[in-house]
């Protein structure tokens, strides 16, 4: 895991940090799902499973969700949702519509429909939509901006038949909520001796006030870990200073952490001339992994056409797998976005190598498979094939019966309890591995399959466990998405460990945006399209587009090499990444 450059703790000293007394326990709290499971996972191969089961690892959005199936029922009546509320995604276009076509004009008192108009969509959902705390009983004397918010909100919540939210809206009635329930803040309080923020600096105002709603003034531990020139959210409304504003507020010590424990000395090197461009008083980290790869660590191919860059890189990895005893999940390619249009041409070069190329972006049914793999349910359907129709399945067993346990509530030390769940198990795995003998043939196959599980876990008991899938219908999208990648993943008449083993992906080399590669780790890193027509919007904000090249580069453990060719772009309006490249001492090679 590399080190940060910094990392922000508020609280006692240092000598009551050491571990969260029982019943106490840890909260982390990521931005994305992924860098959440495996935040949990990096937790639970380093720690006894007693201390790990009592680490809570989510993100931003499912903890506030959580918060509002809870206890959302007790909000004011003029913000509190359905029930059966929906989540929804709105972008740009909506938020035109709403003001452009539905939104009519103001009274009087607020002011004019010139003063709408005035509101710059681009702006609506940050600055006036949940840009700040949601008043408890509404805007006494609204601003045009607050007055269409109100009426926004009002409609996503009241509406129709059932509210329709997005995660940011969620948020703010999050906070609302343990403002006017302070016995559900302070069970928060007593509940976490310890939080810690990752990624913190794509925090939004949204996710900090929550955070401060709750744990400001109490004798909670607080770590904040991140690094500025990371900062590739701020489309997604992350705060232009969180660890300024957290510093102040929390009264936070600020801790400097320069080992970079995952790239190579050569690679450390290149990243901190990149750092600088974003910051020049970066202080240059000490590497303390050592280099294994012969040659180049980092270099730019041009090749006369796509086909021709497919074809060398298909070849390329197959001969570095080979030679370094690698495997295709020790590499991947990264695309700025439209990863679709990259794997259509890549994919067949690849294919013809032997090695399957995975379009981690792409979606499957109402899913995107990346998101899908990190799912609750489908890590636990999973857990469970694995223990019934693999020969080699011994560790399964313990996680199944852990998770098991969980779901129903057996405690570990309830030795006659562990029992009878080792027993139901057991006889469970049988029967499946009789009445499932081959991987399903069909999509029907692979839900009936799918069925029996979650008749055995419990559906009831699975949406208990996970906020998520008690709105929505979600559980119902991701059972889905699960049984057409499974019945997909065993094409080919693949064996049952082949087709598990192809479901999870873990002989296919990944194709993934920046976005999605935040938090992940690869011996090899390959760029393919450093061009003007990925980067076409380079010029508009070219801190965070740098940021964004920075966090695809310390993606790497060995090598980074980055590919061009002309007839997707120029590479103008990018001069200014080629040129750090060069700075760096980063070659260009003409690839015939």
């Amino acid at each position: 895991m590399q080190a940060r450059p910094n990392s922000w703790r508020s609280g006692p000293p240092i000598s009551s940090r050491l571990d969260a007394p029982r019943p106490r326990r840890i909260l982390a709290i990521s931005f994305k799902r992924d860098a959440a499971v495996n935040l949990a996972a990096r937790v639970a191969q380093r720690c006894h499973r007693d201390h790990a089961g009592r680490l809570d690892s989510m993100t931003f959005d499912a903890f506030a969700k959580g918060l509002i199936d809870r206890f959302g029922q007790v909000l004011p009546a003029c913000w509190r949702p359905t029930p059966d509320y929906e989540i929804i995604f709105p972008g740009e276009r909506d938020f035109r519509d709403f003001l452009q076509v539905q939104l009519g004009s103001p009274p009087s008192s607020v002011g004019t429909y010139a003063d709408l108009q005035a509101i710059t969509v681009k702006n609506f959902e940050r600055r006036h939509l949940v840009g700040s705390r949601l008043p408890v009983n509404g805007w006494s004397s609204p601003t045009p901006g607050q007055w269409a918010a109100d009426q926004y909100l009002q409609s996503s919540l009241h509406g129709s038949t059932n509210s329709h939210l997005s995660f940011p809206i969620i948020g703010r009635l999050a906070e609302l909520l343990l403002r006017v329930n302070p016995m559900a803040r302070e069970a928060l309080r007593l509940t976490y001796s310890h939080l810690f923020m990752d990624e913190f600096q794509d925090t939004t105002q949204v996710q900090y006030d929550l955070v401060q709603t709750i744990f400001m003034g109490t004798d909670t531990v607080i770590t904040a870990v991140g690094d500025n020139k990371q900062q590739i959210m701020r489309w997604a409304m992350a705060m232009d200073a969180p660890f300024t504003t957290f510093e102040a507020d929390f009264k936070a010590t600020r801790t400097p952490l320069y080992n970079n424990y995952r790239s190579s000395p050569d690679l450390v090197r290149i990243q901190h001339v990149l750092a600088q461009a974003l910051d020049t008083q970066s202080v240059k980290p000490v590497a303390m992994a050592a280099g294994s790869v012969t040659g180049e660590s980092c270099a730019i191919w041009d090749f006369s056409s796509a086909q021709a860059e497919a074809t060398h890189l298909a070849a390329f990895v197959e001969a570095e797998i080979k030679r370094h005893g690698l495997s295709p999940r020790d590499f991947v390619l990264l695309v700025r976005q439209k990863a679709g249009d990259y794997a259509a041409v890549l994919k067949p070069a690849f294919d013809a190598q032997g090695i399957p190329l995975r379009n981690e972006a792409g979606m499957v049914g109402q899913v995107m498979l990346q998101e899908l793999l990190a799912e609750e349910a489908s890590e636990l359907l999973l857990e469970i094939l694995r223990l019934a129709v693999c020969k080699t399945s011994g560790r399964y067993w313990t996680l199944c019966q852990e998770r098991l346990g969980f779901l129903r509530g057996v405690a570990t030390d309830d030795e006659a309890g562990q029992a009878m769940l080792a027993r139901e198990l057991d006889a469970f795995a049988l029967g499946l591995q009789a009445r499932h003998a081959h991987p399903p043939a069909s999509k029907a196959n692979a839900r009936s399959l799918i069925g029996d599980i979650i008749s055995f876990v419990g559906r009831d008991r699975l949406i208990a466990a996970c906020p998520a899938y008690r709105q929505g219908g979600w559980l119902d999208k991701v059972l889905d998405a699960a049984a057409e990648h499974l019945q997909l993943s065993a094409t080919g008449d693949l064996d049952w460990e082949a087709s598990l083993d192809a479901y999870e992906g873990l002989h296919a080399i990944p194709l993934m945006t920046i976005h999605k590669s935040k938090g992940l780790e690869y011996h090899s890193v390959i760029f393919v399209g450093l061009d003007d027509g990925a980067w076409w919007s380079f010029d508009k904000d070219q801190i965070e587009a740098t940021a964004g090249f920075f966090v695809a580069f310390t993606r790497a453990k060995q090598r980074v090499l980055f590919t061009y060719t002309a007839h997707r772009g120029n590479r103008s309006k990018i001069a200014t990444l080629y040129n750090l490249l060069r700075s760096a001492g980063i070659q260009t090679h003409q690839i015939a």
